[in-house]
């Protein structure tokens, strides 16, 4: 009898495009639901959510227009921060986050590129041409 083969889970790539609170928070909520279930994931930062990482925003939740209530629960109810979340994928060995290096560009930002991924918050720096490659066939891709 052959012992099965069992496929990897599929890859699941999450593109974060806006800097709002909330839709970053979601997108690394499905990052870091995927790799509690084994999943590999690629988190991409596109310009205002690159800004948010570029300017270290991932501990206080900030929602426009302001929603004290809404982020009153955050803190009483312990909803993990970005913060929180993104460690949560890097550090499960299979989750990366990489950032555009055209939005890198475009927001002016390309000297604190290196002291971002010193900080352990980003991976890389990739752009469109390496993208489209490393996203090939993705059934499970999010945008916010």
């Amino acid at each position: 009898m052959r012992a099965a083969v069992s496929n990897p889970a599929p890859k699941v790539a999450v593109f974060l495009h806006s800097g709002e609170y909330d839709r970053v928070h979601q997108g690394l909520s499905i990052a870091a639901a995927a790799v509690a279930s084994g999943r590999r994931v690629e988190v991409y930062l596109f310009w205002w959510a690159l800004e948010r990482f570029l300017q270290g925003r991932l501990d206080e939740p900030d929602f426009q227009p302001a929603r004290e209530d809404v982020a009153d629960r955050f803190e009483t109810r312990r909803i993990p921060t970005l913060r929180q979340l993104l460690e949560h994928v890097r550090e499960s060995g299979l989750g990366t986050v990489q950032g555009c290096t055209g939005s890198l560009g475009a927001l002016g930002a390309e000297p604190l590129a290196d002291s971002l991924a010193g900080k352990g918050l980003i991976d890389g720096w990739v752009g469109w041409s390496a993208i489209l490659q490393r996203t090939a066939g993705v059934v499970d891709r999010f945008y916010l």
